[in-house]
């Protein structure tokens, strides 16, 4: 008889849970530009080492100029995708972005209450490309169904204040922690401000809770116009929370590698730019470092204790 080749040594199995990547559910709708929504999600947080459950709650008909409309999927579709996972994988943060339908925020918001103890980064879009009855409706859910679940409010400055702030009539905008007051009332603890129009084309993002701001980052202005910043910033910020980084690490972190990705934008079609969210994968070796580029050397935050981490995600 032939002889038997002995069997080749069996791969150590590795037990769930055991070394693996945090996890991070993101709740969002489908981009077909690829330039926001889960796409950004998708490959923001994989740039920063995280293992992605995304969970689809519609889909844009967009490209990269537009949208054109929006198609909610139904909250049992959204419950039993996210459900699903969970019951198999554990999470260390969520994130939702734009989900579609207050029925969907209240699916969002029983299931994140069931995970009191994870942390949930909540980014709202500009919504001006919908209806106004439909904006007026959904951002009611948000304040009372998602904002008592969300640790850290992410959003435009102009968003958010026409959204919490309706009836502001200060001689100036309201600045960050009068932005993180008003979500406080409903229950957010912190909130991160961007797109604060500063000084010789620089703009400036705050993260404030309602008795100080701790943190501010200054960044120089693009000239091009960008879909899909504040997902990828968003997305980030989670999956540095998920990975075990503390808030102000994180948020430092998060917006250097926004600025990073705009820089490195480009336009796939004949509208907007879009942030290039795996810069790191394809730079030239004999590039310089990103903390030598013009852009990251005009960046400052207020406190000594919060430096820039300039590290490759």
């Amino acid at each position: 008889m032939p002889d038997i080749p002995e069997s080749p040594a069996a791969r150590p199995v590795i037990e769930p849970g055991e070394a693996s990547l945090p996890c991070v559910m993101a709740f969002n709708a489908n981009d077909p530009s690829g330039a926001g929504g889960l796409s950004a999600d998708l490959v923001a947080m994989s740039s920063a080492s995280v293992h992605v459950l995304p969970v689809v709650t519609g889909a844009y008909i967009r490209d990269t100029s537009d949208i054109h409309d929006h198609i909610a999927f139904d909250e049992e579709a959204l419950t039993d995708q996210a459900r699903c996972a969970l019951e198999d994988m554990p999470v260390q943060a969520f994130k939702v972005g734009f989900v579609g339908s207050p029925e969907n925020l209240s699916a969002i918001a029983e299931i994140t209450t069931d995970y009191s103890d994870v942390p949930v980064i909540a980014y709202m879009p500009d919504l001006s490309w919908w209806d106004e009855l439909a904006i007026e409706t959904y951002l009611d859910a948000c304040t009372e169904l998602l904002l008592p679940q969300t640790t850290v409010l992410v959003g435009n400055h102009s968003t958010l204040c026409r959204w919490l702030l309706p009836d502001w009539e200060g001689d100036r905008a309201p600045n960050a922690r009068e932005v993180a007051r008003a979500a406080a009332v409903h229950g957010v603890p912190y909130t991160l401000v961007t797109g604060f129009n500063a000084a010789d084309q620089y703009l400036e993002s705050h993260l404030a809770s309602p008795e100080t701001v701790l943190a501010s980052a200054r960044y120089e202005r693009f000239e091009a116009t960008f879909s899909g910043a504040g997902d990828t910033l968003s997305a980030a910020l989670c999956a540095l929370i998920a990975a075990g980084a503390d808030l102000q690490a994180a948020c430092s972190e998060a917006l250097t590698y926004l600025d990073q990705c705009l820089d490195a934008g480009f336009q796939p079609g004949m509208g907007h730019a879009v942030p290039d969210r795996l810069f790191w994968a394809h730079e030239d070796e004999d590039e310089e470092p990103a903390e030598s580029n013009e852009s990251a050397s005009d960046s400052t935050l207020d406190a000594e204790d919060f430096p820039l981490d300039t590290t490759r995600h």
